[in-house]
């Protein structure tokens, strides 16, 4: 695989890192921007290189689901063969694509963030986390604990703090005061409850000690839908101590109802607080920073994004526009945007991809290729439908999990058949995309077989079967149910999906070929964030740093930043 050859230790640097990027991404405009579900209807696949897609067509679907890593080389029947068929511009493409992407890759984080010390979650503040939860929380509230002590930090605001195991971590464990802000009133309820009984389990821990009781800092709540710099920066002045505050949880509907909270503010003390978010769903992350420079109060920050498909984007003439993308002064000034499309994209996983089995891959490349004839049915059926672009929801998880009860319950019958496994969806590994599934993640796919055909080629043998007409009827039926539509006997699907079935082995050449260029779309966002730090001169200093294993929590990039001491910069 390529490796990187960049750096962003600069703004100079992260500059020129970006320049580059848009300058490959150009001529790619037509794959980033295209919409999966359109493609047979707009025969897609005539906007990509002949001979990648005829030399794809052939591979096994497990090398397909490397290809988002860079990889051009491949394990098969246990041998290191090198693509030699594959076209030099195919590699080449694939190459220069992974040797652009900011490295992932876990960090030494002892030697990235000197007197980090990591401590093991004990029972009771792990309670509720699944693996992946366990896994971020661990890291990312030593990492917070070290920014903090380093700028001595009174507080810390856990932006988008969810049902609160960040903040209680934080809070219990680390022993700093803090205030978890989320939209959710559910999960400030939930937090507040979960608080109370780790608060039990701690004092009786003390009694029993004979250590004598020391004051918790239990995390305070607040609901809030933080849609402004100015909302946020409200938030960060409301006190947080207990004399301050009567109530341990705080309601605020809107901007008049800030204003209410603010007499507990720390207007007139002099404080330092650190801004923390664990995947902030899109603009909220770029509401932070933003903040973290606006606030003179919020002396650090520490923000790992997520959802870059709900970054705002807006046209560049506005020089000091509020989108979420671009942040940075020199990115806005080349006029440059994403747009859904490369946004959404900007979401996918090498990881995700990577983790797949190759049933998993069949079976997701196989409900694209149904999607897209679907879309074929509204073109010619519904056009009205069409143009209004509804959407029914993401129903991917739901459909995994009965994929999984279905797969554990066949194994037993299928150990004497000429197939040797039939393996699993990983819990949290799918290929379908927000955007591309706005009509497609039906609930008609549980009727999908829970065995895939045995095959590893992504060709005609892995999607054209007697069976697949009924699976796309089922399909269809269900996603016209879905949008109020009685089906009728007047729509033609055995001819749709005949029309269709001659090219669906062409989806999965054509997606993981997109799906490539996802990885650069997300270096591209963090770099941005970066520079716009950056921008600021000596008054800061900033870095992206990779803080988990991509392979449990592929949104692994932390943005850390803290404001540097007047004193020591002129000393």
């Amino acid at each position: 695989m390529g490796e990187c050859r960049y750096s962003c230790k600069s703004a100079v640097e992260t500059l020129a890192w970006i320049n580059d990027i848009i300058h490959l991404l150009a001529p790619y405009s037509s794959l980033i921007n295209a919409h999966v579900v359109n493609f047979f209807k707009d025969r897609l696949w005539e906007n990509v290189d002949a001979e990648w897609i005829e030399c794809l067509r052939r591979e096994p679907v497990q090398n397909l689901l490397l290809i988002p890593s860079g990889a051009v080389q491949i394990i098969s029947d246990s041998v290191l063969r090198a693509q030699d068929e594959w076209p030099t511009s195919l590699k080449e493409f694939i190459l220069k694509l992974r040797s652009m992407v900011f490295c992932q890759d876990q960090a030494d984080m002892n030697m990235a963030i000197p007197g980090l010390q990591m401590t093991s979650l004990n029972g009771v503040l792990a309670q509720g986390m699944n693996v992946k939860k366990k896994h971020e929380v661990e890291i990312l509230s030593a990492v917070i604990s070290t920014v903090a002590n380093s700028v001595k930090a009174d507080a810390i605001v856990d932006v988008g703090a969810g049902q609160g195991y960040l903040a209680q971590v934080l809070g219990f464990q680390y022993q700093y005061p803090v205030i978890a802000i989320d939209a959710c009133s559910h999960h400030g309820r939930v937090t507040d409850a979960r608080a109370e009984r780790i608060k039990k389990y701690y004092t009786s821990q003390m009694i029993k000690s004979g250590s004598g009781i020391r004051s918790l800092n239990v995390p305070r709540t607040i609901t809030c839908n933080v849609l402004s710099i100015d909302s946020l920066k409200t938030l960060v002045e409301i006190s947080l101590t207990g004399d301050d505050l009567e109530q341990s949880s705080l309601k605020a509907e809107n901007q008049e109802d800030l204003g209410k909270l603010h007499w507990h503010s720390y207007a007139n003390k002099k404080s330092s607080i650190v801004l923390a978010g664990l995947h902030a769903c899109g603009d909220l992350s770029v509401t932070m920073l933003k903040t973290f420079l606006e606030c003179k109060d919020v002396k650090a920050v520490v923000s790992l994004g997520c959802c870059y498909n709900l970054l705002s984007e807006e046209r560049i003439e506005d020089g000091e526009s509020q989108c979420g993308f671009p942040m940075s002064h020199a990115v806005r000034s080349t006029s440059f945007s994403l747009g859904k499309s490369a946004r959404d994209l900007a979401c996918q996983s090498a990881e995700r991809w990577r983790s797949l089995d190759m049933y998993a891959g069949i079976h997701n490349f196989e409900l694209h290729a149904f999607r897209a004839a679907f879309q074929m049915v509204l073109s010619k059926y519904y056009p009205e439908i069409v143009m209004s672009s509804p959407s029914i929801g993401r129903k991917g998880k739901a459909l995994r999990r009965r994929h999984q009860r279905r797969s554990a319950e066949s194994q037993l019958h299928l150990k004497g058949s000429t197939c040797h496994t039939t393996q699993k969806f990983p819990p949290n590994a799918p290929l379908v995309s927000e955007t591309d599934w706005t009509l497609g993640s039906i609930s008609a796919i549980q009727n999908l077989p829970s065995e895939i055909p045995c095959t590893e080629r992504s060709g005609s043998e892995g999607i054209k079967s007697d069976g697949k007409f009924l699976h796309f009827e089922n399909f269809c039926q269900s996603g016209l149910s879905h949008l109020g539509i009685k089906h009728s006997h007047d729509i033609n699907l055995e001819g749709i999906w005949k029309e269709a079935e001659p090219f669906a082995d062409l989806v999965g050449p054509y997606w993981s070929l997109r799906a490539a260029l996802g990885p650069l779309l997300e270096t591209l966002i963090l770099l941005d964030r970066l520079l716009f730090l950056q921008e600021q001169g000596s008054a800061l200093e900033a870095c992206l740093l990779p803080i988990f294993d991509p392979n449990i929590s592929p949104r692994n990039v932390a943005v850390i930043a803290k404001k540097i001491d007047k004193d020591l910069r002129s000393s």
